[in-house]
């Protein structure tokens, strides 16, 4: 058989990634990338841009490499590069991402009526001086998000256009929101920040006042809209008209949109489909739970705002009572804070356990046995709990190996050589490298991500 081209290669590969990737990921960073050379020895892919570079070359390295090899039947050195043949990446306010070459003005002509300039003052006077980009921790469970949201604050209504951030309360999205807004504030002559229902207020009141013409301009001259929550539209019909005009004249001007949601585009089923259609051909990106080392990272710099110093143990401990919930992770430093100041006490794990005592602040006991995680795993994946224990290495059984590693430490709260010991003496360099794998392949592979849901949610009804 003869050798294959590059683009051959490529092409080949991104059908295999296409089944082990989310279709939104898929979409955003391997859609618009090609196949450039290859050699004995390596194998080039063009990127769009350096953004779209930089994420596949941190985060889906291995995975591309894996589905290079594959195709090629050997091991090569592969580059992620800037160009050279990938299609570039469209910056049209559609953001459909089909690879048509689109030209981007360098400025947006103003709309016809400009906003008064105390109006645009009071919108960005709401936003929280605390929540900017140099106050919000990174971690896995985020970077995604917090690179996608740096990069339409750098170069608002050129890049990702909507922009729309999901997750579950209190993981950070209305933070993004606000850090977007200071950023893309110093480049843009007017900027709005509201939440939904605020919108939906002064929609209302715009109708009954008689001034509508005034609200459709103030809203559809700013330069950037962030609308906070939208899935307090659902069940507002009259207000979803409003906003989808709103929608598509800031869209078709180039201006940019951030909006955030509590759950997936494809989750706000009683939206008009037409909204759904245009929040879906922008970037979609979800913010996770955070991991046990990122909770730690963002109590420490809790801590640091308040010139506490925690020791490691108290982090640790601290860390592990809250996994689901930045704002109640906060919530409980303030509770051993203020317990600890009431009593004159130091911050010591004896204090922590005394002044959160009670039941989980997230209304239960959120640390599962050992006996149970191991049961539900084994259960879940069909694999027998000795072989979870033993040293098979066929794809189902390390599978179900590591991700009963990743939930022994997350939710049993057990440290790397507890578990080594429970799993048949596994070692402690082998214990963490299974728990970074389920922790990196839960960002790409949604699969996976609801295996763990439904493992926790089995775990709950015992």
């Amino acid at each position: 058989m003869s050798e294959l081209s590059a683009t051959e290669v490529w092409e080949r590969a991104l059908d295999d990634l296409q089944i082990q990737v989310t279709r939104p990921t898929f979409e955003t960073w391997l859609k618009q990338t090609t196949g450039v050379a290859v050699s004995d020895a390596s194998f080039v892919v063009g990127a769009p841009n350096a953004f779209v570079a930089e994420m596949l070359e941190q985060r889906m390295s291995s995975l591309i490499a894996q589905a290079v090899e594959r195709q090629v039947k050997r091991r090569l050195d592969v580059r992620i590069e800037v160009g050279n043949g990938a299609t570039p990446a469209p910056h049209s306010a559609n953001g459909t991402g089909d690879g048509t070459d689109v030209e981007v003005p360098q400025q947006h002509s103003p709309l016809p009526h400009e906003p008064a300039p105390g109006a645009a003052r009071g919108r960005r006077a709401r936003l929280n001086p605390r929540y900017t980009f140099e106050s919000f921790i990174v971690g896995k469970s985020n970077e995604l998000a917090h690179g996608a949201a740096r990069a339409v604050a750098d170069r608002p209504g050129l890049v990702y256009n909507p922009l729309v951030i999901y997750s579950k309360v209190g993981l950070g999205k209305t933070h993004l929101l606000h850090a977007i807004g200071h950023l893309a504030g110093r480049q843009a002559a007017s900027l709005i920040y509201t939440t939904t229902e605020d919108f939906t207020t002064e929609y209302i009141r715009a109708i009954r006042e008689g001034t509508t013409a005034e609200f459709r301009e103030t809203y559809r001259a700013a330069d950037v809209l962030l609308l906070d929550d939208i899935q307090f539209l659902i069940g507002k019909e009259q207000t979803q008209e409003g906003f989808f005009h709103t929608f598509n004249a800031l869209h078709m001007s180039n201006r940019q949109i951030v909006i955030t949601s509590d759950r997936p585009v494809s989750a706000l089923t009683l939206l008009e489909d037409r909204i759904q259609s245009r929040l879906q051909g922008g970037l979609v990106v979800d913010i996770q739970p955070p991991d046990l080392e990122t909770r730690m990272a963002i109590l420490r710099a809790k801590a640091d705002e308040r010139e506490i110093v925690l020791r490691p143990q108290v982090l640790d401990l601290l860390a592990g009572r809250v996994r689901k919930n930045i704002r109640e992770l906060e919530g409980v430093l303030n509770r051993v804070v203020a317990y600890a100041d009431l009593t004159r006490a130091e911050i010591t794990p004896d204090l922590v356990a005394r002044a959160v005592a009670e039941p989980d602040v997230e209304g239960k006991n959120n640390r599962s046995s050992e006996r149970d995680v191991i049961d539900a795993v084994s259960e879940y994946y069909d694999v027998e709990e000795d072989e979870i224990k033993g040293r098979r290495r066929d794809k189902a059984t390390t599978l179900a190996r590591q991700v009963t590693m990743y939930m022994l430490r997350e939710d049993a709260k057990l440290g790397a050589s507890a578990i080594g010991h429970i799993l048949g003496g596994k070692t402690h360099a082998t214990v963490l490298h299974g728990c970074r794998t389920i922790e990196a392949r839960q960002n790409l592979d949604a699969n996976l991500r609801r295996d763990i849901i439904a493992i926790r949610g089995a775990l709950e009804n015992w």
